[in-house]
This record gives structure tokens, sequence and C-alpha cells, in this order.
């Protein structure tokens, strides 16, 4: 796996011509975080590079690039890529897909394990839980609209909890301030303190595409390319499988 990866790394460098040492801030959603810290060392090691990172959620993302902060890429939803680039925040042409993700489930470790196999089965575990939470990215604007798909959104609002961006569901769940998470399934499996249940039936089901881009302004535009292309090739795909995400090549 690290030759291929390292391979990768060396045709992203011939790809993006000369590609010197620099460092890239990126601001990404913590979806791709585990398999990204898994990743990048290589390609620190290969290219010189150095990838600092900060992770947030999509809200909080949508409203630093909107307020002019700099970074060299930016890794969140597919949609939000495609509007940065039509209001001139990001480079057109620059958006490259990473990751899919699906929404997933957990309740508090030791806790009991409510069916989810069916669209009903998810319904009825809403209604009986004390409290939900779900975040503010892609995963939680999709449940909402579920609450409203079910016919229950009435009977949520007032058990409903939303994390602040970049606080996992996970945690509400492991203290005790919810008993039924939902969040990207990269976001949960991995997480102490939580049982995974699974992903939401396929019935009812929502996929999250998350892509990236290099903003305007970006001051490692070359090197920031060559980043997407280790992250999106297909040597990196067993990594992102391994943290619960599709990668963006089979």
């Amino acid at each position: 796996m690290k030759t291929r990866l390292a391979a990768v790394a060396a045709c992203s460098l011939l790809m993006t011509h000369v590609v010197q040492a620099a460092e890239i801030k990126m601001l990404a959603a913590g979806a791709v975080k585990e398999a990204f810290l898994e990743l990048v060392p290589q390609f620190e090691s290969t290219t010189g590079n150095k990838v600092t990172a900060t992770w947030t959620g999509s809200a909080d993302i949508r409203k630093r690039i909107g307020a002019g902060e700099v970074f060299d890429l930016v890794i969140v939803g597919a949609p939000d890529v495609d509007a940065f680039v039509k209001d001139g925040k990001m480079m057109p042409g620059s958006r490259v897909d990473i990751a899919r993700s699906g929404v997933g489930v957990a309740v508090k470790a030791g806790s009991p394990r409510p069916d989810i196999s069916s669209s009903e089965a998810v319904k009825k575990a809403l209604l009986s839980a004390r409290a939900v939470a779900y975040s503010t990215g892609p995963s939680g604007v999709y449940i909402q609209r579920l609450f409203d798909r079910l016919g229950i959104a009435d009977q949520m609002k007032d058990k409903s909890k939303q994390p602040a961006p970049g606080t996992r569901v996970a945690q509400y769940l492991a203290n005790g301030e919810a008993e039924l998470g939902f969040q990207q399934v990269s976001e949960l499996v991995h997480e102490a303190g939580i049982d995974f249940l699974g992903p939401l039936p396929a019935e009812i089901q929502n996929v999250t595409v998350y892509s990236s881009g290099v903003p305007i302004g970006s001051n490692a535009s070359e090197s920031a390319k060559a980043l997407q292309a280790f992250l999106s090739a297909p040597a990196a795909a067993p990594v992102f499988r391994k943290n619960g995400m599709d990668p963006s090549h089979p």
C-alpha cells in the first residue's frame, strides 16, 4: 500500500509540473478526517509538502469561505464546492471528488439497540427516543427533511439536538445528552463511547459526495492540486473504505 501511495504522490507531482515544497492550508469537513489522517503523512513524506488542516462543519466552512478567509484547499459537500465556484470563491474547474458517505445511526455504548432495518423501524426509534442528535452538516440537513418525509417533524422539534459545527454527534450520545444519533457513517464508526448500529436503510438513505476545490487566492494552488490527485487516486480507495466511505474511484 505504501509503495502504491508513494507512486501516486510522485505521479501527482509530475502531473502538476514542478511543485515545490509548500504549506497547504486545508479547510475540511470532519467526514474525511480519519481517512485523511491516515493518508496524508505518506503524501507529506513523498512530496516534502506540509498539510495544515482545520476541521469544522459544513455551515462553518460556508461562513469562513464566504468571509474571505484564505485556504489552499477546501473539502466539503459537492454542492458547496459548486456554489463556491459559481460565486467566484473557487477556481473554475478545480472541483475533484474525493469520497462518498451515507448517513449512519448510533446509540450510547451498552444501550438498547433499536431496530433500524426499515423506514418504519427508524420512525418508531425516533419517536421512542428521549432525545435525538444530528449534525449541522449535510447529514443533519437531510435528517430534518426525513422528519418531514416520515410525518414526525412536529414531534421531533422539542427533542432534537445539534452539536456545534465540528463537534461530533458521538459526544452527545456518550455523555447521555441524546439517546439516538445520526451523522455520516465515517464520523461514527470509530468513535469511542457509542455503538454504531449501521447505515440508514436504503429506502431512506442519503449519500453525500465530498469534493475538494482550490479557492481563489490560494498561495499553494499547484501543491493543493497534487494533494487532490493523491486523495482521489485509486490507491487511496482502501483507506476510505476502511473509514466508512466509498472512494471516488472504485
